[in-house]
């Protein structure tokens, strides 16, 4: 592949595929390479709600990403299903938090912020979500809250991507090095050989830290194992998103609901394990009761990219030029990523931030 300003993007999650769509929808040329399949890693095993589960708890880095997504979500939705008639289904339920013990910090975030975020009389939350499990005391509810179906909403990605004729995806290509010439980074190592390019961006999720190594970077993201199940119900089962003791139920509009999730230190190990099941089983069923009744038809396992604070990775690092990080984004990969991507096609395009890039840039926060 020859180098005239293509850009390679290592990494085909939602992250790495929309940084190709902004880049491509730009003119570049770029190519995307994945170790698998794209889309199949944690943009696919997640449950693709557009918040952070706990916003007011997280840094105003990860708050100014989170809304400009959640704004950017609604519309973009639309024109995948436009362009290529698959629907990400960008669902507004909105999020009930229930029984919360830092409930005074959350509405304090919230009108600090200006995000619609109110404390409601228990009766009317029972009154909005009738399946809830019995005994919950107090509850704070925002009504804007989506969820996206990840898993279509990575599909239509590769589709918007596989019609544009500047793009081009590599799946089964796994990355092992960089190549350097003259002090920069001129493309990548793989099983198939060298894939050059101008500038390569690294957008590995849980895999990002793996492949810095092999520059003598230490990258601080690491794999933290999440596991969900899947429940078929009636399509008007559950109205609302609901999270109660760390865990939380989503509805898809087909009746679809995932309960979630847990959180593992188990390095690159995605197996998934009867004590998950039955925990997650455990809590689905205190936070509705009706689901006792109802069948798992799934049961699987993600590695998120843990990062300090959640505070993703986004730019050129300092001491490689020609290589550029978008990654580290924790459990908010999906609700992060359009800004994210747009962040980091503005610098590489050289065009005015978004936002202000200096809380997320490589320099001084790598090893």
């Amino acid at each position: 592949m020859k180098s005239d300003g293509k850009v390679l993007l290592v990494g085909g999650g939602a992250i790495g595929m929309l940084s190709a769509f902004l880049l491509g929808r730009s003119g570049m040329q770029t190519c995307i390479l994945d170790q698998g399949a794209t889309g199949r890693e944690s943009s696919w095993a997640g449950g693709g709600i557009v918040s952070p589960l706990y916003p007011w708890r997280y840094s105003a880095a990860v708050t100014a990403l989170a809304h400009w997504s959640q704004d950017f979500y609604p519309g973009f939705g639309q024109r995948l299903l436009d362009e290529t008639g698959i629907d990400p289904e960008v669902h507004v339920t909105g999020l009930y938090w229930l029984d919360l013990d830092d409930e005074a910090e959350a509405l304090a975030w919230a009108a600090r912020v200006g995000r619609e975020l109110f404390a409601v009389d228990i009766a009317e939350a029972y009154d909005q979500v009738a399946v809830l499990g019995a005994g919950f005391k107090r509850a704070i509810h925002m009504p804007g809250v989506a969820n996206v179906r990840n898993p279509r909403l990575v599909k239509a990605l590769r589709a918007a991507l596989t019609a544009m004729p500047n793009v081009e995806l590599r799946e089964h290509c796994p990355v092992t090095g960089f190549i350097q010439e003259n002090g920069q980074i001129r493309g990548v190592t793989t099983a198939a050989g060298e894939i050059r390019a101008d500038r390569v961006v690294l957008a590995a999720g849980a895999w990002s830290g793996e492949l810095l190594k092999t520059l003598g970077l230490e990258l601080p993201v690491e794999p933290v194992k999440g596991q969900m199940i899947l429940f078929k119900c009636a399509e008007d089962f559950l109205p609302s998103m609901v999270l109660a003791k760390g865990r939380y139920a989503i509805p898809r509009r087909d009746g679809h609901i995932l309960i979630g999730s847990t959180l593992e230190y188990a390095g690159f190990d995605k197996t998934p394990t009867d004590n998950a099941l039955e925990s997650l089983k455990a809590s689905a069923e205190e936070l509705l009761p009706a689901l006792r009744d109802a069948e798992v038809v799934g049961h699987w396992a993600g590695l998120r990219p843990g990062s300090p604070e959640g505070i993703p990775f986004i730019g050129e690092v300092p001491s490689y030029p020609g290589l550029w990080l978008n990654c580290g984004h924790f459990r908010n990969g999906l609700v992060l990523a359009p800004a994210s991507c747009q962040l980091l096609a503005d610098l590489m395009l050289g065009r005015e931030p978004i936002i202000d890039p200096a809380p997320y840039a490589p320099s001084g926060r790598l090893q």
